[in-house]
């Protein structure tokens, strides 16, 4: 890619971002449904011809969006880890959960679970996104290897993670990351033995 390209996708990266925090901005003013391709383009200081070199409408904006916020979420969970590295759950610290750094780095767009009307598909697709990161990223292993069905068993757990990240976003972040990840780690100790990062 020659230095011409490379700023012009610079260019249309950042255009999309402008367009993306926008959207997100105006979900909070006045709810997804009520929100129009001019509030965004208005929002966002750029002209309908711009938002169409990038989208149909608004419906593929939201969809990018949070795609490309799972997504990030999901990349996010074994940057702590070397693939095949099992850790015990007593080792577990801060860096572990790597999860709860981007979840609160991107706490712009994680906030738009407080609202009713809000991104299609955020309240169902944040906590299926959790429980495949624990279905295809890791092994458990339960405390004193007591036999379970591992798939009750990861729905559970990453389930109960869910409800305990959203608590965490429903007031306001109160608590400070490393609080928050305090209190994981021990309730994660109390079920976990141990964990093996076997990657995407």
């Amino acid at each position: 890619m020659n230095n011409e390209q490379t700023t012009t996708s610079h260019r249309q990266n950042r255009t999309k971002e402008h367009l993306k925090q926008s959207l997100i901005e105006l979900i909070k003013e006045k709810g997804y449904h009520s929100v129009t391709v001019k509030d965004i383009v208005d929002y966002a200081r750029y002209n309908r011809s711009t938002f169409y070199i990038h989208y149909t409408d608004k419906i593929e904006l939201a969809e990018d969006i949070l795609v490309s916020m799972l997504q990030g979420l999901e990349a996010s969970v074994g940057k702590p880890y070397v693939p095949g590295q099992k850790v015990y759950a007593a080792k577990l610290n801060a860096p572990s959960l790597n999860i709860v750094s981007y979840i609160y780095k991107n706490r712009n767009f994680f906030n738009l679970i407080n609202y009713d009307d809000t991104l299609p598909g955020l309240h169902t697709r944040f906590p299926q996104t959790i429980l495949k990161i624990y279905k295809d990223q890791f092994i458990f292993e339960t405390i004193n290897n007591i036999p379970v069905n591992m798939d009750y068993f990861k729905r559970y757990t990453a389930y109960g993670f869910y409800g305990l990240i959203l608590n965490w976003i429903t007031n306001g972040f109160k608590e400070s990351q490393e609080e928050f990840i305090h209190e994981v780690i021990d309730l994660t100790r109390t079920h976990i033995y141990s964990l093996k990062y076997i990657g995407k």
